[in-house]
């Protein structure tokens, strides 16, 4: 059997192409910006202008060594020449192919469920077309959206196989990075590659579509390379001492570097979170207009999305500033505040880590058990009900490891993890549930941190920002500080003097007092 790169998968469609756009000429113009893999598809021709136009596309296809796959008809790759058939759900079944065809041919199937995927095994297929992971106008679909973060649960089904996967379904240019780094499963199982259509076919310039495609493709396996590396290193690189050294590292260039950190959070705390984030030495903008949010993810250094006082309206803001941040690589920093408290919380939440990468997840016992869909833990409003987990530590790893992102559980101990290292912090004060927004501005600093942690990271592009670390300097300031400012008794008397001392407190904050105050630890589960 031919070895296939499944990497950049075109699946052509003729009608796509812009006016006075020849169509073999698109195709080998996408073929020499990278594609490695073309599937012919055609749903409103008749049979022999299916195979007329399929070995026209493998003339080319061959000049360039190329693999040409057939969408649905077996006859018709059997005709042409064809290395494989692509088949649907509703299609020939894969027995009844298999007698048809040579058996050196591939063949892939579309799967929509992990149930789909189990039989695709059983019927021992060449790879699977995972999706459809984005809605789409290139076809009606006839399965349900699976959305990037229901991706990895089909790549998880596929451990232990040699059968490949490609992501199938309204992937492009702008949601590519975010459907490679989202799908991976907690097993870490990424994706073979990815199926693309209109963003090649629709374009007049289809080889530079494929090129900066590509691009991407290489730059996410590049990092993926280095994450699944860096795994087997945690525990030398997380060790109390360390850790503490690289939040130094942070807190002493913050005042320098300055960042611009784009905050869209809730009304309630717009003031507090502003002055704590200038406090710790960044610059807070706060914007909600989603046509400025391009030229914001331009110039900042992270995003902070909080959804306290979320309405419909700001839905579109959001998911556009997300985007933005991710296209600019650009950390952002997610605040599911009250997720748990409506419905409509839920499918905001969704729709938004769906649409982008985020780099922090910070919340509550209550609002991470919602995000994640346990029950363990119930929420009232914006607040926790109950003991909370049983095992937080395991909680936050396995959470960590679905949504690929640090993730920051708040409580008495704070307990954060990269999905692979666990570490809990035991500062803080009790007056700090007593005001309004302390868990808003912890997300305010948080993100001020990542913004520093990217930024120094540019000067070395084989270590990206260490999202871990800049959680970790933003819980450790703002729990120190509280320690600091209520010891100040002749000027924290409650909790009406209590957020102005620990603004003060937050100005002057030393690294060295830090490490002095800090009560932490490393586990690895």
């Amino acid at each position: 059997m031919r070895d296939i790169d499944y990497s950049l998968y075109l699946v052509t469609g003729r009608a796509l192409l812009p006016a006075n756009k020849d169509y073999l000429e698109a195709l080998e113009e996408a073929i020499k910006g990278g594609v490695t893999l073309v599937q012919i598809r055609e749903k409103d021709v008749d049979t022999r202008e299916f195979i007329r136009i399929a070995a026209m596309s493998k003339t080319i296809c061959d000049k360039y060594n190329i693999p040409i796959i057939i969408n649905d008809r077996v006859d018709v790759a059997l005709a042409m020449g064809a290395d494989g058939v692509h088949l649907g759900q509703s299609d020939m079944t894969v027995e009844q192919a298999r007698k048809l065809l040579p058996p050196d041919l591939v063949i892939g199937v579309s799967c929509n469920t992990v149930e789909h995927v189990k039989v695709a095994i059983r019927d021992k297929v060449d790879y699977v077309g995972i999706g459809a992971v984005w809605g789409t106008q290139t076809k009606k679909l006839t399965s349900p959206v699976i959305g990037v973060r229901g991706v990895g649960a089909m790549l998880e089904a596929l451990d232990g196989t040699n059968i490949k996967s490609v992501g199938i379904g309204g992937i492009k240019s702008s949601n590519l990075l975010r459907t490679l780094h989202g799908a991976v499963s907690t097993t870490n199982h990424a994706l073979d590659g990815v199926a693309v259509v209109s963003d090649i076919m629709g374009t007049p310039e289809p080889q530079l579509a494929s090129q900066n495609l590509r691009i991407t493709l290489s730059q996410f396996r590049q990092s993926f390379s280095r994450y699944s590396a860096q795994r087997t290193k945690s525990k030398e690189l997380f060790l109390r001492e360390n850790i503490l050294a690289a939040v130094s590292e942070l807190m002493e260039n913050i005042r320098e570097l300055n960042p611009l950190v784009h905050q869209i959070t809730n009304v309630v705390v717009a003031t507090q979170a502003a002055n704590t984030t200038l406090a710790v030495g960044a610059s807070p903008i706060m914007a909600t207009e989603p046509r400025e949010m391009e030229d914001l993810a331009r110039i900042t250094g992270a995003l902070l999305i909080n959804i306290g006082t979320m309405r419909a309206e700001n839905l579109d803001g959001m998911v556009k500033a997300g985007m933005f941040a991710n296209g600019f690589k650009k950390p952002i920093v997610f605040d599911p505040v009250g997720v748990g408290a409506s419905a409509f919380r839920k499918e905001a939440v969704k729709t938004l880590l769906n649409s982008c990468q985020v780099s922090v997840i910070k919340g509550n016992a209550g609002e991470l058990a919602a995000l994640s869909g346990t029950a363990e833990v119930e929420s009232r409003g914006v607040d926790s009900v109950g003991g909370g987990f049983k095992d937080p530590a395991a909680f936050v790893k396995k959470l960590a490891r679905a949504e690929r992102c640090v993730v920051v559980l708040t409580g008495p101990i704070d307990y954060i993890s990269d999905g692979e290292s666990v570490i809990m912090l035991e500062n803080g004060d009790d007056v700090l549930a007593r005001i309004t927004a302390s868990g808003c501005i912890l997300g305010s600093i948080i993100a001020s941190y990542c913004a520093v942690a990217a930024s120094l990271a540019q000067t070395d592009p084989e270590q990206p920002g260490n999202m871990l670390i800049a959680a970790i300097a933003g819980v450790l300031v703002l729990t120190v500080a509280a320690e600091v400012a209520v010891k100040t008794k002749n000027y924290v008397q409650g909790p009406g003097t209590f957020l102005p001392g620990l603004i003060d407190v937050l100005w002057t904050l030393s690294p060295a007092q830090v490490q002095e105050l800090s009560r932490i630890s490393v586990r690895h589960v």
